[in-house]
């Protein structure tokens, strides 16, 4: 079967969702894995804290055991004593009591209304697992969920940037697309931008920058002009004809912080309008 092309980085995203659910937690146990693509069933890859390679590789279909029910209904699930709950099936009791886990919680990543993955801590006594564990459960599956959106998001727009408008080439210079498309590649840099501060990962949002960088209209030599990444960001979302209003909704700030970045860099640029402002940046390498 063709392997999912996300795969390899949605792994990465759970391996560490695990540990700082651990951290949060003091869990002893976190595991989790991805749902195959094609495939209603959870395939469990990443393990932490585990004594015993008995979930290793374990295939936990829709419906069926608690991560199973997690897939399912598309939202939480947790039991005081696995071994004998009632709520869910037992067809996964031996490698969870070969595991030795008694209090379990799964909780699904879902990515645009579809189940992605699933995330499960773990204790190996038999107690309620408690309000505080439960929301950092949850808490970690959305920072997976909030990364792969935002991996998928920046694929889509630099595929949208580097996409080639129909009909003949109207000649721009040479390595730039013209037209609408150059204002598709202006778009994506200002959603690119406002979209990495909200990253927690720090590779991914260095990712994201990267991107970036990629569509300025030069990046074979360095700015002439020094800027802060918020400069840069504000400038982005005027660039894209954002309001203070608008780029402040978008980079998760106020009005006036925006009109202070904004200040701040016409400073730099040595310019006194906002207009001036972008011209100036995309002349000193910037903006796209």
């Amino acid at each position: 079967m063709t392997a999912d092309p996300m795969s390899a980085g949605d792994a990465v995203e759970i391996r560490g969702a695990l540990l700082r659910l651990r951290h949060a937690t003091g869990l002893p146990v976190a595991f989790g894995g991805l749902v195959e693509p094609g495939r209603r069933h959870v395939r469990i890859s990443e393990l932490s804290g585990t004594a015993t390679p008995a979930l290793s590789a374990l295939a936990v279909s829709s419906g069926f055991g608690l991560g199973g029910r997690a897939v399912a209904l598309a939202r939480p699930c947790a039991v005081t004593d696995y071994s004998v709950s009632r709520q869910i099936s037992h067809e996964y009791d031996v490698p969870v009591a070969a595991e030795g886990l008694r209090a379990v919680v799964a909780v699904p990543v879902v990515v645009r209304r579809r189940v992605r993955a699933v995330l499960y801590g773990a204790l190996r006594a038999a107690q309620p697992l408690g309000d505080r564990t439960l929301g950092a459960a949850v808490q970690a599956a959305r920072d997976v969920e909030q990364a792969l959106v935002a991996r998928e998001e920046a694929a889509a727009l630099m595929a949208a940037a580097v996409r080639p408008e129909p009909g003949p080439p109207a000649g721009p210079p040479a390595g730039r697309p013209s037209g609408a498309a150059w204002e598709q590649v202006r778009e994506a840099h200002a959603a690119l931008r406002a979209l990495a501060p909200r990253i927690a990962d720090s590779a991914l949002r260095a990712e994201l920058l990267q991107a970036c960088a990629l569509l300025t209209t030069d990046t074979s030599r360095a700015p002439a002009v020094r800027l802060a990444p918020r400069e840069v960001d504000v400038l982005a979302c005027v660039a894209a004809g954002a309001t203070n209003g608008v780029a402040a909704e978008r980079l998760g700030v106020t009005a006036e912080t925006v009109k202070a970045y904004l200040r701040s860099a016409m400073r730099k640029l040595g310019v006194r309008t906002r207009g001036q402002a972008v011209v100036a940046a995309r002349r000193a390498g910037w903006l796209p």
